[in-house]
């Protein structure tokens, strides 16, 4: 131990052996509460200087002694009349002699404080119940309303002992007994609560907290002198600051208000302050750095009628001092001490509107990306295809015979008509195999002679990549139409609307489980159903092959409603590649022509007609669902680099 600890802990002992006159302690002064009491009864004097504002108390051991000023001499516990705990001086039976000063000293072993408490003992009035001092408090007229006993700091101390104690109120000098009448209430330990408060009601009230201590039992008493008015006021509501954190700039000037509003009628006698560490803000001087406005005042007289009670906070300029702190708003009032606090912390650098048009930048360019390419998505994949070729897989090498299987209604078979026989034998090889370079197998074309047809449309399906499905609005409805009813059409659209005329039955043709003999003669019908069944099961079960459903004419809501379910799940799973909108820009972009023209090309498609031309929408949309043909192989261990 060194030589300044062991000095220092001399003068501890010393100090206590000595007296407090010779000893140079940090005085606290006279505490502003003064302790009232009467002859006979008991009473509290209390150090606050084991406080953590003076010294760590938690850490730090320290002694407390008591004195009497008026002889300087220490006080000692005395049998029925003194008893000292720790920081409390007990007077167990107050005599008018006690009146005085006592002093209290805190010794560490390296610093010692004093702090004087006044003890003022008064005679009581003859004649008079209650005491000579009484505390003013106000009653509603017409409302519940609630006398406090003022004794709390005891029954807080007691509850610390755990000691057992009873508070017994009085009005004037009589008891008030409790449960005795509804009119009065004992609540909680230290209120008593009054019904339907009027004029009778003003008077003294006077609460008596009983209790043993040290063998002695005894009581303290307080009188609260209550009258009735009209105006009252209630718990102010601290509504700013709301226990929140604020940032600021550092070096900006700062203001915040703190808002109180105090239900009642009249002027409240309310007070707010600003508090800092624990510490009061009271300057109101614009020259200093940190302080507040004078408290301002309003009422309000619609309900909820009241006050509203405004004070700034104001900082000409930040300092690092001022951030990390609570900042607390207190609301002085007979009724509560209500607070509201915001913490104070350093703005962080502006980097919001940066971030924020970056990110709105993004969202922007990534929204046209994805809109760019739902509009030019069939362009960008065929772009790629033809550029970058190596990157796909050589479809030469997996055992396929044919890109595509050409399944379309046969001469006979409902839907079918010359133009739909036109397109199927004529126009689609005409531009994905002789312009596209695309290999088909179509029905009408390709089959060899006295072979079974469930046997040729099993075979060539199974050696194809993908099945083109050619429909009309009429192809998947049992009656069939005759040749001259399609003879007379004109274009697709009205065979549509003379098959929808001429249906009077529907049936699934792809779901239908009717077997059929291959050596018998087998209507066109059944190369359709065989081709629908095939194709949907591999498509929507096995997984095994892609079909492409190429819609030769307007399909309307109720002509959909009559095709098959699985028909209608492909459709509206992934759509359907319209030719019937390919001849209607057609048709438009020929009323445009002029008719010198016209009788020049001789109302023929040229190979540059929108119709024929591998690029216009339609084939594009075509040559999408194709296979893509590419320049390598790749064997199965490896992986494709990219499959669009």
């Amino acid at each position: 131990m060194g030589l300044t600890s062991t000095l220092g802990i001399l003068l501890f002992f010393l100090g206590i052996c000595t007296g407090f006159v010779q000893e140079n302690c940090t005085n606290y002064k006279l505490q502003f509460e003064r302790v009232f009491s009467v002859p006979g009864d008991m009473a509290m004097l209390n150090s606050t200087l084991v406080s953590p504002d003076v010294f760590n108390f938690t850490t730090v051991p320290y002694n407390i002694t008591w004195y009497s000023a008026k002889t300087g001499q220490e006080i000692s516990n005395q049998t029925g009349r003194i008893l000292i705990h720790s920081e409390t001086l007990w007077f167990l039976n107050i005599t008018l002699d006690d009146s005085g000063e006592y002093v209290s000293i805190l010794r560490t072993p390296y610093q010692c404080y004093r702090q004087a408490t006044m003890l003022v003992v008064e005679q009581t009035i003859t004649g008079e119940c209650g005491r000579p001092r009484k505390i003013g408090q106000s009653l509603t007229n017409g409302a519940t309303d609630i006398v406090q006993c003022p004794l709390k700091d005891y029954i807080y101390k007691l509850h610390s002992y755990n000691i057992t104690y009873s508070i017994m109120w009085y009005r004037g000098c009589d008891p008030i007994v409790k449960g005795q009448t509804e009119k009065y209430t004992y609540l909680d330990t230290n209120k008593l609560v009054i019904e339907g408060v009027n004029a009778q009601n003003n008077g003294l009230y006077t609460c008596t907290l009983k209790f043993t201590l040290d063998g002695i039992t005894g009581s303290v008493s307080e009188t609260i002198d209550a009258w009735v008015t009209e105006v009252y006021s209630l718990v102010p509501q601290v509504r700013e600051p709301a226990n929140e954190v604020i940032k600021a700039p550092l070096g900006s000037n700062f203001t915040k208000r703190c808002l109180v509003f105090v239900p009642g009628i009249g002027r409240p006698i309310v007070d707010i302050f600003w508090l800092a560490r624990d510490s009061f803000i009271l300057s109101t001087q614009p020259s200093d750095r940190i302080y507040t406005s004078e408290q301002r005042l309003w009422t309000q007289d619609v309900p909820p009628k009241g006050a509203w009670l405004e004070r700034l906070l104001m900082f000409t300029k930040l300092k690092e001092d001022d951030f990390f702190i609570n900042y607390t708003c207190r609301a002085h009032s007979s009724r509560g001490i209500p607070k509201g606090y915001f913490t104070l912390l350093p703005a962080e650098p502006n980097i919001i509107a940066p971030i924020g048009s970056m990110l709105g930048g993004v969202t922007v360019l990534f929204i046209i990306c994805v809109i760019t390419y739902y509009i030019f998505k069939i362009d960008i994949v065929l772009w790629f295809r033809r550029v970058f070729p190596v990157l796909y897989t050589n479809k030469d090498m997996d055992g396929k015979l044919y890109d595509a299987y050409v399944a379309y209604p046969q001469p006979c078979a409902a839907g079918f008509s010359k133009e739909v026989e036109t397109f199927a034998l004529h126009t689609l090889p005409q531009v994905l195999e002789n312009a596209c370079g695309y290999k088909l197998f179509i029905a009408g074309r390709d089959c060899l002679p006295g072979q079974a047809i469930t046997d040729s449309v099993e075979e060539n399906i199974q050696s194809s990549r993908r099945l083109l499905l050619l429909y009309t609005a009429s192809t998947f409805t049992t009656k069939r139409h005759t040749s001259s009813t399609s003879s007379n059409n004109n274009d697709i659209s009205k065979n549509s609307d003379s098959s929808n005329n001429n249906e009077s039955k529907t049936s699934d043709s792809c779901s239908s489980s009717k077997s059929f003999d291959s050596s018998d003669e087998v209507c066109p019908d059944t190369r359709q159903q065989l081709e629908c069944m095939a194709a949907m099961h591999r498509a929507l079960l096995e997984g095994s092959l892609k079909v492409v459903l190429v819609e030769l004419e307007e399909i309307t809501p109720a002509q959909l409603a009559l095709f098959p379910e699985s028909v209608r799940h492909l459709r509206q799973k992934q759509g359907a590649v319209c030719w019937w909108k390919a001849l209607r820009t057609t048709q438009r972009w020929r009323t445009c022509m002029t008719r010198k023209e016209d009788e020049e090309k001789g109302g023929q498609n040229t190979p540059l007609s929108p119709c024929l031309s591998p690029s216009s929408r339609f084939w594009k949309e075509m040559r999408y669902h194709m296979p893509v043909r590419g320049k390598r192989v790749v064997y199965p261990e490896k992986t494709a680099l990219l499959n669009l």
